[in-house]
């Protein structure tokens, strides 16, 4: 979207209140069901079954966008609050950021790029415009100053996102991904692509771009601006990553069953959204709520991988002008904060009671359900792990309307089956583990809690630290969880584990340990709030990675100097 840095606010006042149009009218069979359920008061469930064993889609994260040009940068402290995942914080893990058409101006989001990739945040790129030189007016339908990227320019277009991808990497941000065009079906203000030029693009210039392709982050995921991309072999080839936006979709059109034929190796990304306006207070209450049924819906219909806010600082947003987190960021961060980069979404009940919403994913032995419960009455919700007989304790944290991503006194589980009570109107994530023990808010790389001083600590025979080292790999990446379990007889009060990564593997963000560096030998040591290991207990790590084609996995690990036992 345009806007004018002299006259804040006023393009974009322009421009949304179309799109507030577009989603109100996109949702308003959503809404007719939403208000009939409302009125329910039913004080149980059917049980909500949760497969562990059942994986669906990768998740890559949770996250927004920042524009310096249009509404000024992140502060410090606000960039801090976005990424974090401790209390009062966001938990982003991913960031967008503009490609501007002028070099001159690449600088602006940079200090914001540099402090997510600190944290572990996947960073990506879309643009709104060419440089100028590379652009022509032409005349399209009513619009006489229409604007296209000129054919002849192709190749150096693509030479200018592989310019702004050095850039980025020579000032310490790896972009994960950059896209081709943001909304090219949606231009009026910036430049417009058919799905024919996109398809062309893609197959004659898009595999110089140097690093991961995002096309064609429709709209309103129009599927006829992707369906000839899926459709054909080369440009296909060429991209890594189908994009698109969610203004005004109804959930109808979520599923993606083309995606689900062809997509193999690719990934599916939901790039921008705000939703269900942008005329409401972030804070308004209940109305945040419809933010985590969309996430729901995006998540378990669409089957995306990211899910990306428009402005992350914004009245309507999940950060207040204040640089508080709002309600409709604390409905994210119930998701966000929990649910990290690799973990994988699992098999659910997905409605187990009229206008109760639920989702579950796995990162190791670590199982997070999200629950969301749009009734005006409490329900009593039945959750049980296929396949699990583990007792013990569930954490959980609750969003209401007095409440923000506040956490609750422990559940307990008993053989795989814990039974809470959703409070009316409220969000609650619950975490657990396979083996029986909670786990707290997972945290990036790079968080800023302090750790413990790690001290040595001796091991019985035959009772050596325990790893387990589970790989997922695709063309050029991989994401790793790592399981440390002490059989000994004795606690372990902090922690680093060390291991060597094989060559062409290096470590772009990871969650629960801080590893440096990021290649070669590597240690990991414990954040804050996983720095005890009691006997008989263990823990999950985990990071996502690059490879230069060798995905073989370490052969030696240490803890606090011990060597491990490899299973």
């Amino acid at each position: 979207m345009i806007q004018d840095p002299n006259k804040p606010g006023h393009d974009e006042r322009r421009l949304l209140s179309r799109r507030a149009v577009l989603t109100t009218l996109g949702t308003v069979p959503v809404l007719t069901l939403a208000a009939t359920a409302l009125g329910t008061t039913d004080a149980s469930a059917a049980t909500a079954n949760i497969n562990p064993s059942a994986p669906k889609q990768t998740i890559r994260g949770f996250g927004g966008m920042a524009h310096a040009a249009w509404i000024g940068d992140l502060t410090t402290a606000q960039r801090d609050t976005a990424f974090g995942t401790g209390d009062g914080h966001l938990g982003f893990s991913v960031l967008r950021i503009p490609v501007n058409e002028n070099q001159s101006d690449w600088s602006r989001d940079l200090a914001t790029a540099q402090r997510a990739v600190a944290l572990g945040v996947t960073v990506f790129a879309s643009p709104w415009n060419p440089p100028a030189s590379m652009t022509e007016t032409f005349t399209r339908g009513s619009q006489t100053d229409a604007k296209r990227l000129k054919y002849s320019s192709y190749g150096a277009y693509s030479q200018h996102l592989n310019n702004f991808t050095t850039y980025m990497r020579n000032n310490g941000v790896n972009l994960y991904a950059i896209s081709v065009q943001n909304e090219p079906d949606y231009a009026y203000t910036w430049t417009w692509w058919t799905a024919t030029e996109m398809v062309n693009f893609l197959r004659q210039n898009a595999g110089a771009i140097s690093t991961k392709v995002i096309a064609p982050e429709s709209f309103q995921y129009v599927k006829s601006m992707s369906d000839p991309i899926l459709n054909d072999a080369t440009a296909l080839a060429n991209v890594d990553i189908i994009g698109a936006h969610l203004y005004g979709t109804p959930y109808s059109n979520f599923p993606y069953p083309l995606f689900q034929q062809k997509g193999a190796g690719k990934e599916l990304w939901m790039t921008e959204v705000y939703y269900p306006n942008s005329t409401d207070s972030g804070d308004s209450w209940p109305g945040a709520l419809d933010v985590g049924e969309h996430i729901h819906h995006a998540m378990v219909d669409a089957q995306f991988q990211t899910y990306v806010w428009w402005y992350i600082r914004r009245s309507y947003g999940p950060m207040r002008e204040d640089g508080q987190i709002s309600k409709r960021g604390a409905v994210m961060a119930q998701f966000a904060r929990f649910v990290r980069p690799g973990y994988v979404r699992i098999d659910a009940t997905a409605n187990p009671a009229s206008n109760v919403f639920v989702s579950a994913y796995r990162g190791g032995d670590t199982v997070v359900i999200v629950a969301v419960n749009k009734n005006t009455s409490s329900v009593s919700q039945q959750f049980t792990l296929a396949n699990a007989n583990a007792s013990g304790t569930v954490a959980n944290w609750l969003t209401d309307g007095s409440r923000n991503v506040a956490a609750q006194g422990a559940l307990s589980m008993s053989n795989g089956t814990v039974t809470v009570t959703l409070p009316a109107r409220s969000v609650m994530t619950l975490v657990t583990s396979l083996n029986g023990t909670s786990s707290p808010s997972p945290s990036p790389s790079g968080s800023t809690s302090p750790s413990p001083t790690v001290s040595p600590t001796p091991s019985a025979s035959g009772t050596a630290p325990r790893v387990t080292y589970t790989m997922n790999a695709w063309d050029s990446g991989f994401t790793t969880n790592i399981n440390i379990a002490n059989p000994g007889p004795t606690t372990i009060d902090g922690w680093t584990l060390v291991f060597t990564l094989p060559a062409g593997q290096a470590i772009t963000s990871g969650w629960n340990a801080t590893f440096t560096p990021a290649s070669g030998q590597v240690s990991a040591r414990n954040v804050s709030y996983n720095a005890t290991l009691p006997p008989g207990t263990s823990i999950d790590i985990g990071f996502q990675a690059t490879h230069t084609g060798n995905t073989a996995e370490p052969t030696a690990f240490t803890l606090n100097g011990i060597p491990c036992t490899v299973s």
